[in-house]
């Protein structure tokens, strides 16, 4: 089945603690139907020191169900993500504005 959220989309949080709060996604686990998105679901590590990082307590972002995402089209509002065939690509729109979210 063809993804509606992929890595680089700008999204916002639609439900929990960071509800309304915009990011871009940093990576998406499809198997585990979860995201992680900058500077969203954000929970401290503590992480020993090593040679190349300084430890400490370190804010890091936690993966967010895909369900409480969804994608911002061209005006700010959140949409959900279609398909259609345009000649013989199958590309993905915002149903609220009907524009093509990757070219």
């Amino acid at each position: 089945m063809a993804a509606k959220l992929k890595k680089g989309d700008k999204v916002i949080v639609l439900s929990g603690k960071d509800k309304g709060k915009t990011g871009t996604i940093e990576s998406v686990s499809p198997k585990a139907g979860k995201a992680v998105v900058g500077g969203v679901n954000m929970a401290v590590r503590h992480t020993r020191q090593s040679q190349t990082s300084q430890g400490g307590r370190l804010p890091q972002a936690m993966p967010i169900d895909l369900s409480n995402l969804a994608i911002v089209d061209a005006n700010g509002k959140p949409t959900r993500v279609g398909f259609r065939m345009d000649g013989d690509k199958k590309v993905r729109f915002a149903k609220t504005t009907g524009d093509v979210i990757d070219a």
